[in-house]
């Protein structure tokens, strides 16, 4: 691009972009493009960076308090979810937020498990404890990299109200024995010709569950209703990871599609259930990185036939849904460097020549909103591709363009954009 058409481009953004404040106490602008959707979609440029998780928290607080949003939808495992679900439902024994995270305990335990959530919980408690119990809003998690703990939640929710059917659940599950607590070492065993695929036993198990509903519902009333629900979906779950983990080595089909896929049915199960709990339209946040939240046609990922879970969102529900992605140019970042390790605390490098961090790091404002809806100019100024920057649980600096740049065109991946020029790494619970 010469100069004047960058100038050019740089003029037009600065009139379209709205300041916001380091401490980020203004987000009128974004409430009000957000309109009257139902599905919104938050995401994240890393998994690591406080301003995108602490933003993402007081947008989520007014949509809850001033648009009656029933549900938080994460990136993260079901079971897991369930235990602060069932903290700010006032149910079990944990009093306590940041014991309510304690569920997360599989790598990288500082997404979830970090310093901006439990004063976000505790404020969503106090919040939930003024509602009837049908009223109260949810937490839930939309990932299916659990494997084992869900086997073991259906299992011990049968073992309350049907130990027969506990039963029948433990011996269709057997059939994953002794992969030593690591899913992927049955797609190696099944690649290798060792061991037989459990679909079978997974799908029996969810249909069982499914069929037996009235059963189970109108005999223990509406205090099982949750568990109930609960229990299937970690079922549905089983069934899903177990094609997920046995499609890693096949190679027939994208794993990432089998992971989004998942993500999407679980969100149309979640507001099925909510709209029945509610006697009202589901409304739902949704909380992810960019990658799954930005429109995937928009992206690289589009050329490689891999959708994601903002496309199918977008898709479904067209107009009633709302995508919100950020975006940094430098700082630090809590992230590992490699797959399994601990979490550091990374210098984020600026961003790179012909990026948009870099072309946003040049505008007038360091902290600002970005409107990308119905703005005809802004999209034929952008309608050449540039890279944009997705850090996720590693980051690699030494190898950044092609471990972390891919190349989009921002006004079809999102609704609209955050951007803070220098972001600061997310601090762990200890």
């Amino acid at each position: 691009m010469n100069k004047d058409a960058l100038q050019k481009l740089i003029d037009e953004l600065n009139g379209a972009i709205v300041s916001l404040k380091p401490d980020g106490e203004d987000y009128d602008a974004i409430i009000k493009q957000i309109g009257d959707a139902r599905f919104v979609m938050i995401g994240e440029a890393t998994h690591g960076t406080h301003e995108f998780y602490q933003t993402r928290i007081e947008i989520s607080q007014r949509l809850i308090k001033e648009h009656g949003f029933m549900a938080i939808a994460i990136e993260g495992d079901w079971p897991d979810a369930h235990r602060v679900h069932r903290y700010l439902q006032g149910k079990g024994n944990v009093t306590d937020s940041e014991r309510a995270l304690n569920g997360f305990q599989r790598f990288p335990v500082w997404m979830w498990r970090n310093s901006t959530l439990p004063p976000f919980l505790s404020w969503l408690r106090q919040h939930n404890d003024a509602l009837p119990a049908a009223q109260k809003i949810g937490f839930y998690g939309l990932d299916l990299y659990s494997l084992n703990s869900s086997m073991q939640a259906v299992i011990d929710f049968l073992n309350k109200i049907d130990p027969e059917a506990a039963q029948r659940a433990a011996q269709r599950y057997a059939c994953f024995d002794h992969l030593n607590q690591d899913p992927q070492m049955y797609g190696y065993l099944i690649n290798a010709g060792i061991k037989k695929a459990c679909i079978h036993e997974a799908v029996a198990q969810l249909v069982e569950l499914q069929h037996r509903a009235f059963e189970y519902l109108h005999r223990d009333g509406v205090t099982v209703e949750d568990e109930y629900f609960f229990a299937t979906q970690n079922a549905r779950l089983v069934k899903n990871a177990e094609n997920y983990y046995r499609s890693m080595l096949e190679g027939r089909v994208s794993a990432w599609n089998i992971r989004d896929s998942h993500m999407m049915e679980t969100l149309n199960v979640l507001a099925d259930h909510l709209e029945m709990r509610f006697n009202q339209p589901a409304k739902i946040i949704i909380w992810a990185h960019n990658s799954h939240l930005g429109d995937s046609r928009a992206t690289e990922m589009g050329d490689r036939n891999e959708f994601n879970l903002g496309q199918l969102v977008r898709e479904q529900y067209g107009q009633h849904s709302y995508s919100l992605g950020f975006s940094t140019y430098e700082g630090t970042v809590m992230a590992a460097s490699d797959w399994g390790m601990p979490g550091e605390k990374k210098s984020v490098q600026p961003g790179m020549q012909g990026s948009y961090e870099e072309l946003f790091h040049h505008l007038k404002h360091k902290n600002f909103f970005l409107n990308l809806l119905n703005n005809e100019k802004l999209e034929h100024y952008l309608n050449i591709p540039r890279l944009q920057r997705a850090i996720g649980v590693v980051y690699l600096p030494a190898t950044e363009r092609f471990s972390h740049y891919f190349f989009t065109h921002l006004p079809y991946q999102f609704d609209g954009l955050i951007h803070f020029d220098k972001t600061s790494a997310l601090q762990p619970l200890s």
